[in-house]
């Protein structure tokens, strides 16, 4: 049988000028929200939509990205260590008795992104009143399903949220992680995941009598998305979280389950309208 071992012993500096550095996870967080404004300028001019309420909404996508993922990580997955280093909750520093070490802000949950994203976008919407809020989800939500495959990308450079061992031949050896044994790939299944649900969704924006139907897109995101992570979630070792105590199902997989139902009954509901 043909082995399938790959070793991965990537340097996460993608650019270095002296002390100046970029990571490859920083790097496709950039590609993420730069491909998410290409494309939303694109639905802009296809709708008629004034470019002017661009550069706001990226303001507020980032800020809600960002301070939502923070926070879930810190709230869903790690809050036995952070209620002990709150400072570190909003600080891109490690804080020991040795002094501080810029780690930058790694620890990021796409639960919590979820919420940041919807709440930053009720209060974008409620400025600028130009289409209403399950309106703009909706198209949101295929920028969402794009960004995530690059930055499912950058964990893998990151050598992180690594899948578990396979037990065979079959695999990726993090040796950044000092390992020999390979391991499922599962940031790249993810990734390749996210890429399906990304066409999927823009495939049905594409139809029009499907795209005035306001809020099957974002329910159709949360119910497709939602269900990869969570079949994801067996082959990937746990990061932590509540779901550690109730047993059998991961973290993730406890968060996604109300996602995915939210979603189906979100799209169903809408399919069901007149456009």
């Amino acid at each position: 049988m043909l082995a399938l071992k790959f070793l991965w012993a990537p340097d996460p500096v993608a650019i270095s000028l002296g002390s100046f550095k970029v990571y490859y996870y920083s790097l496709m967080f950039v590609i993420a929200f730069s491909a998410g404004l290409y494309l939303m300028k694109y639905i802009f001019k296809k709708e008629g939509i004034a470019l002017k309420y661009l550069d706001p909404l990226l303001l507020y996508m980032v800020v809600g990205t960002l301070l939502g993922a923070r926070l879930g990580e810190v709230f869903f997955y790690n809050w036995d260590y952070f209620q002990n280093n709150l400072l570190e909750i909003i600080l891109p520093f490690k804080i020991s008795s040795e002094g501080w070490e810029f780690v930058g802000f790694r620890g990021l949950a796409s639960h919590g992104a979820v919420i940041g994203i919807t709440t930053a976008l009720f209060l974008y919407i409620r400025k600028y009143k130009y289409a209403s809020l399950l309106w703009l989800l909706d198209r949101i939500a295929i920028t969402v399903a794009l960004g995530g495959i690059f930055i499912r990308i950058g964990n893998f450079f990151n050598s992180e949220i690594v899948g578990k061992y396979t037990g065979s031949n079959f695999g990726v050896v993090f040796q950044n992680k000092g390992e020999t044994l390979p391991r499922h790939p599962v940031q790249l299944y993810e990734s390749l995941g996210y890429l399906i649900v990304f066409v999927i969704l823009f495939m049905i924006y594409k139809n029009t009598q499907k795209r005035k139907q306001e809020g099957y897109i974002i329910g159709l995101f949360f119910a497709l998305l939602f269900t990869v992570r969570f079949f994801a979630e067996f082959v990937k070792e746990s990061q932590g979280g509540f779901g550690d105590q109730l047993g059998h199902l991961s973290t993730g997989q406890w968060l996604s389950i109300p996602l995915i139902l939210l979603g189906t009954g979100l799209a169903v509901w809408a399919s069901r309208k007149k456009a």
